[in-house]
C-alpha cells in the first residue's frame, strides 16, 4: 500500500453518541501489535480473515467472524501475511455501557465490569445483528436507535464481573501500576517500576509480562496511546496530546500512533469544523 494513498481505516463518530466511535478498515494488510484499551469492542469481519489473538486465543476469524472483547483485555487480530481483510469495529464506552445494562437488567447499580461468554462469534444470526450496530451514525435518530439496540443486544451476551481468562492485577504489581496509570511516562524507569515493587528489575520485567502479555514498557506506551486517541477524538491539537500524554514530541506521537492503529493521529482526530 502506498503511503501516500487514501487510509483504508476511517474513523466514524457522532455528537449524538459520544459513548461511540467506529472504526471501518478496508481492504488492509496492516498488522497491529499486541494491545488493549478502555473500552468494549464489538466487530465484525466483512471480508478476508485473520488470526484473533486473546488470552484463550488464537482463533481464526473470517467474513461473518463477530468478535466481542473487554476493555483492558490484551488482543491483536493480524490477517495472513500479504493478505487483504476488511472489517468494522465499535468501541464502546465502558461506564456508558455498564449503566445501560444494568438498566436492562433492571439493576439499582451498575456493575463494575462485565464479559463475554465467547470473544469469537460464528453465527449467521449474530452477525446480521453485529452488522446492523456496526453502520456510521448519520443522524440523532440513528444514534438513539442504537443506544436503545446495542445495550439490550449485549445484555444477552455478556455476564456481570471481569474476563474469566485475564488475570486479576497481583498486590505484588500494584505499585507499577498505580505508578503507570498516573504518570504519562515521562520520569519513568524500568528500574524505579521494579524497586517500587520489591523486585529486581529482570525479576519485574518476566513477572509483569507473565500476568499482563506486555512488557513494561509496551504497557506504559499502550496507557500513553490510549490517552492520545481519548484527548485527539476531543478534538485536542496534536502537539497538545504529544505533550500531555509524555511524548517527546509531535513526530514522536505520529511514528508511535502510526505504528500502533494503522492510521496517523490526524485521520484519527475529527476533523475542525
Amino acid at each position: 500500500m502506498s503511503s501516500t494513498g487514501p487510509s483504508p481505516h476511517r474513523i466514524h463518530r457522532h455528537p449524538a453518541a459520544p459513548w461511540a466511535a467506529l472504526r471501518v478498515s478496508v481492504g488492509t494488510r496492516d498488522c497491529y501489535r499486541p494491545h488493549s484499551h478502555p473500552e468494549y469492542s464489538v466487530g465484525i469481519v466483512d471480508e478476508g480473515g485473520a488470526t484473533f489473538h486473546h488470552p484463550s486465543g488464537p482463533q481464526p476469524v473470517q467474513a461473518g467472524s463477530v468478535v466481542l472483547i473487554e476493555p483492558q483485555v490484551v488482543h491483536a487480530c493480524n490477517p495472513a501475511a500479504g493478505q487483504p481483510w476488511s472489517y468494522r469495529m465499535l468501541f464502546v464506552d465502558a461506564t456508558w455501557l455498564h449503566a445501560e445494562v444494568a438498566g436492562v437488567w433492571g439493576l439499582a447499580q451498575a456493575p463494575q465490569g462485565l464479559h463475554f461468554a465467547s470473544r469469537a462469534v460464528d453465527d449467521p444470526a449474530v452477525s446480521a445483528v453485529v452488522d446492523r450496530l456496526c453502520q456510521p451514525i448519520t443522524h440523532a435518530a440513528a444514534a438513539q436507535a442504537l443506544a436503545e439496540a446495542l445495550p439490550r443486544w449485549l445484555a444477552g451476551c455478556v455476564v456481570a464481573g471481569p474476563p474469566q481468562d485475564a488475570a486479576p492485577v497481583p498486590d505484588e504489581l500494584q505499585p507499577a501500576i498505580a505508578a503507570m496509570q498516573q504518570d504519562t511516562g515521562q520520569r519513568l524507569t524500568v528500574q524505579a517500576l521494579a524497586q517500587a515493587c520489591g523486585m529486581s528489575a529482570p525479576r519485574f520485567i518476566r513477572r509483569f509480562q507473565a500476568v499482563f502479555g506486555l512488557t513494561p514498557g509496551s504497557y506504559l506506551q499502550n496507557q500513553r496511546l490510549n490517552g492520545a486517541r481519548r484527548l485527539l477524538a476531543q478534538g485536542s491539537a496534536l502537539a497538545d496530546t504529544a505533550q500531555a500524554m509524555g511524548f517527546a514530541d509531535q513526530a514522536h506521537l505520529q511514528r508511535s500512533f502510526k505504528a500502533h492503529h494503522a492510521m496517523t493521529p490526524g485521520d484519527y482526530r475529527p476533523p475542525r469544523r
